[in-house]
């Protein structure tokens, strides 16, 4: 039985959730540790790793530093850190810290927003997870797939494996991914207009992430709670304590991208209660809060929701028109399938149609030559590790 395996069995029993991308001398770091901690900590055994000249030490500690750094939005530090990590783990010729670090760079790629690099890597991780006898590794890398092919809306695609990913969750007693996978099957029906089904799952996931105390998984099904409940109650109050109470725990844990995504979230209940100058301030802020961790997705997804709050608020036609063709084009370029939808509800919702397209045609709002679907600006975010 290999390390991990051991690590899922004692945890099993214990009913409580595990961070397994905290290994070797990190493996009695809590899910719940302060990321500024464990990049502290991380570095230090790193440090004495590499001057032991422990090679599968080294790339272990790498991976622990790298997760700190990406969860705290410094991309940069995120991308040299997993590399170095998978070269170590190379050299150590240890298929499953290899593995571990390629999630990590697929993870990392799918949060910049660079999806085809996030598949490319997250599959190479899989297959060597298999390869090497790591069941939690190929677990994380295939949730990892699911997840990539959900943001984009690829449902039919990835819907089946949400559900696998579940089931084999819950048979090994794996809290923190039985969590993940109820939020991100949650999202999908919360996408699709199944309201009712999403609260109930987005409930069930904030339920099991207590009792496992996961705190960061809890801060996200609440999240997703607060989302469904202002779109389907209307209930701005409630949504907004939801919000407040998962926002403590992300600054408890320093989990920018989580943070920024509940102000993105902030910002969606004020604009769908008419109080669009709230609005536009959370927007703003979760705009500014992605541009510095380099996250183009909620970049995108705040710049859209801002454009929409500002055109409520007056600001010219012309302005509006010209930061949704560009929005257009940027979401495309991202590759979300919904984004020519979200973009075209926004463009028929304010009147501002139709877009010159870069090939000098026009985008017809939604209804007129879209797609069915139209998701809002809320759409296509979900539960992230």
């Amino acid at each position: 039985m290999t390390q991990q395996q051991e690590a899922v069995r004692d945890d099993t029993v214990r009913g409580k959730a595990f961070a397994p991308e905290y290994q070797g001398a990190l493996g009695s770091l809590s899910v719940n540790s302060s990321l500024t901690d464990v990049l502290a900590r991380g570095r230090e055994e790193l440090r004495a790793a590499q001057a032991a000249g422990e090679l599968r030490e080294t790339a272990r500690c790498g991976l622990a530093v790298a997760e700190a750094y990406r969860r705290l939005g410094m991309a940069a530090e995120a991308d040299a850190a997993w590399k170095a990590s998978y070269r170590t783990a190379r050299d150590a010729a240890d298929e499953g810290a290899m593995a571990w670090a390629l999630w990590s760079g697929g993870t990392l790629a799918r949060q910049r927003g660079a999806l085809p690099l996030a598949y490319r890597l997250l599959r190479l991780a899989a297959d060597l997870g298999k390869r090497g006898g790591d069941v939690v590794v190929r677990g994380y890398s295939l949730a990892g797939l699911a997840e990539t092919g959900r943001i984009q809306g690829d449902y039919q695609a990835v819907g089946e494996l949400h559900e696998q990913l579940l089931a084999e969750a819950r048979l090994r007693g794996e809290a923190r991914h039985t969590v993940w996978a109820l939020e991100g099957i949650a999202q999908m029906h919360r996408n699709t207009g199944s309201h009712d089904t999403a609260l109930a799952l987005f409930e069930e996931a904030a339920r099991t992430a207590e009792s496992a105390d996961d705190q960061r998984g809890r801060a996200w099904a609440l999240r997703g709670i607060a989302d469904v409940v202002s779109i389907r109650d209307g209930d701005v109050e409630r949504a907004l304590t939801l919000l407040s109470e998962a926002e403590v725990t992300c600054r408890e844990m320093r989990l920018s991208s989580a943070l920024a995504y509940n102000h993105k979230m902030r910002g969606n209940v004020f604009y769908r209660a008419g109080r669009y100058a709230e609005a536009r301030d959370n927007y703003a802020l979760a705009l500014g809060e992605f541009r510095e961790m380099d996250e183009s997705r909620g970049t995108a997804l705040s710049r859209l929701g801002l454009a929409k709050a500002l055109a409520r608020l007056g600001r010219d036609r012309a302005e509006t028109a010209a930061e949704l063709a560009e929005l257009r084009h940027t979401l495309d370029r991202i590759g979300l399938r919904h984004a020519r939808d979200m973009v075209d509800k926004a463009v028929a919702e304010l009147g501002v149609g139709p877009l010159p397209s870069g090939e000098g045609r026009a985008v017809l709002p939604a209804g007129r030559g879209g797609s069915g679907h139209a998701p809002t600006a809320a759409d296509s975010e979900g539960a992230r590790r």
